[in-house]
């Protein structure tokens, strides 16, 4: 699998260009993501299109003045394009991406946007701090999966073959709600949905060298939004594509 940004785009003309290779898949095998660990590390990108490349500092100072009051480990990487490599409009945004212990990622972004439609003309500060706050709530939220890809996990499951898949999702989206209506009139494929219990999710510098009790855990894990196990068994699709030589 190989991914590479040619080109970075932001509102309102665009002009992005991303190069996604994967190999052909004929089945999908049962997931089975049941164990979100806890947060170790945050990484991200700032990236400026046409305009000066130390809006991306302040982005970065922006997001680390709030993620490092939860978590010490933050490197945010700074990227710049112009010319040819950049996209048709001006702007800004920023990436983060939180690891867990157990491999598990959550990601968010967000760009800058133009004064238009009522809105303000979008401040790198601003990105940085909303970013960076997108990014611990779905920290909250949860589960192995964050809430914009949720309906990929989901769908997976569904074209899964004809055993169990199970996987842990912090509080459902309107938008994965539906999307399950959808598996279930097209593939016929109905979940299993059960409330679900937590540990603490951020692995502070204490833990490291102490254990933390029973009793602390469930106290910690209370300030965290609501956990959910799905299972279901597949649909056993098989992909019949052919290559053409």
């Amino acid at each position: 699998m190989f991914v590479q940004i040619r080109k970075r785009g932001v509102p309102p003309l665009g002009g992005g260009e991303v190069v996604f290779v994967c190999p052909t898949v004929r089945v999908m095998h049962p997931l089975q993501l049941l164990d979100p660990g806890k947060i170790k590390r945050i990484r991200g990108t700032a990236f400026t299109v046409r305009v000066a490349p130390a809006l991306a500092n302040r982005i970065v100072d922006a997001a680390r003045a709030v993620l490092n009051k939860v978590i010490p480990d933050v490197y945010i990487y700074t990227d710049h394009f112009k010319g040819i490599d950049a996209g048709k409009s001006p702007g800004f945004g920023l990436c983060l991406v939180a690891e867990s212990t157990t491999g598990i990622v959550l990601a968010v972004d967000q760009t800058s946007h133009e004064k238009s439609k009522g809105l303000d003309q979008s401040l790198p500060e601003q990105v940085g701090r909303e970013t960076a706050m997108m990014l611990l709530d779905e920290i909250w939220r949860g589960g192995c999966v964050d809430s914009r890809n949720q309906t990929l996990a989901l769908l997976f499951m569904a074209l899964g073959q004809r055993d169990v898949s199970k996987l842990i999702l912090g509080d459902l989206t309107g938008y994965s709600i539906q999307f399950l209506r959808h598996l279930r009139d097209f593939f016929q494929v109905v979940y299993r949905i059960e409330p679900h219990s937590l540990k603490k999710q951020f692995v502070s510098r204490i833990e490291q060298d102490e254990e933390i009790s029973e009793g602390s855990d469930e106290e910690e894990a209370a300030d965290t939004g609501p956990k959910y196990k799905m299972s279901c068994v597949g649909a056993g699709y098989t992909n019949l594509s052919k290559v053409i030589s």
